[in-house]
């Protein structure tokens, strides 16, 4: 058996439980499975990633020749069936009497037999040379299938439907997807910077994890995926998750400032009743006097607030120097009482 096909990774499987709400991943993943590709080229990268990430080759000189598939992943099951029938006419199904193999302690089934048919699909995905020599790409896919946008696009596409995973957006932005080796992280980093799309790179035990955390990336690359209806979704919560910070921003601010004013306007009463016991409003000028009294008598008031109360009425400046004022007095008197 020559297999280049590895894994003993996670995958974002479908839950069993139906009755389970569903996840955002996994409504994102639903509706990337009506979003087929229309060229054929871009059909020929979408399998390749299928088959390097979810599937087995089998292949050999003049005897055996198989295509298997993971059955645990159903999406890139359905994805591979579609595919091969518009790219290569191609109508098969999982061959469910077939014996299946087991590899990285996973289960394949087989789902193309035929040999001619094997190495027909092989050599579109530029896997195979003119000798048959099977030759698996480092990476994820050959960089032949990757010249063209719409090609990197598919490519996005059908990796998230493989191996990507996104949070549910009203708790996070992080989107992600998880690589066996560096070589398919890099391939995928390459493809998303070609969309001005900046990705993180972390390795996560033995696995490579390729990163989005910033909402407006993820946006951009759900944009390019085709998937508009997670994007309005996303968008949405985005929108309303900026409200209420912003609100929450502005209650905080007010709150405060509310502080600020209550604490500096207990301390300017403090000061006035200590100028009046120790110093006596008779020594003041008629403008200070006529502060310290507005104060005591409104001492929740804003300095707005007071100016009005005084005759002739004074500006919030005016009245902000006649209490510094005041404070001075009361500072200098304290001094000399020590």
């Amino acid at each position: 058996m020559d297999s280049g096909y590895p894994t003993e990774m996670w995958r974002d499987a479908v839950p069993s439980d139906r009755g389970e709400p569903m996840s955002f991943s996994r409504e994102v993943k639903e509706e990337l499975m009506q979003r087929d590709s229309k060229a054929r080229h871009c059909l020929l990268a979408g399998l390749a990633v299928i088959l390097r990430m979810e599937g087995w080759i089998e292949l050999e000189s003049g005897g055996e020749a198989a295509i298997y598939l993971q059955s645990a992943n159903p999406y890139a099951v359905r994805k591979c069936f579609t595919i091969l029938k518009k790219a290569f006419n191609i109508e098969n199904d999982v061959f469910e009497t077939e014996t299946e193999i087991h590899g990285d302690g996973r289960i394949y089934r087989p789902v193309l037999r035929d040999r001619e048919l094997v190495k027909s699909v092989l050599k579109a995905l530029k896997q195979l040379d003119n000798k048959e020599s099977l030759s698996i790409p480092e990476a994820v896919v050959s960089p032949l299938l990757l010249h063209n946008p719409c090609c990197r696009r598919a490519f996005l596409r059908e990796m998230f439907i493989c191996v990507g995973s996104i949070s549910d957006p009203s708790k996070s932005y992080h989107l992600e997807y998880v690589c066996d080796s560096s070589a398919q992280a890099a391939q995928i980093m390459e493809v998303l910077q070609s969309f001005d799309i900046r990705a993180g790179m972390v390795q996560r035990k033995k696995y490579y994890v390729v990163y989005l955390k910033e909402g407006e990336e993820i946006v951009n690359l759900l944009g390019l995926m085709e998937a508009h209806r997670s994007l309005m979704e996303l968008e949405n919560m985005r929108i309303y998750k900026d409200m209420r910070n912003s609100v929450n921003r502005r209650v905080n601010c007010e709150a405060a400032n509310i502080t600020k004013t209550v604490n500096a306007a207990s301390r300017q009463v403090d000061d006035i009743r200590y100028i009046e016991k120790h110093y006596g409003f008779s020594r003041l000028s008629d403008a200070l006097r006529d502060m310290a009294e507005a104060r005591l008598e409104h001492p929740d008031a804003s300095l707005q607030e007071l100016g009005g109360y005084l005759n002739p009425p004074v500006g919030k400046s005016g009245v902000n120097h006649r209490l510094r004022k005041l404070s001075e007095l009361a500072e200098s008197l304290r001094g000399g009482a020590r």
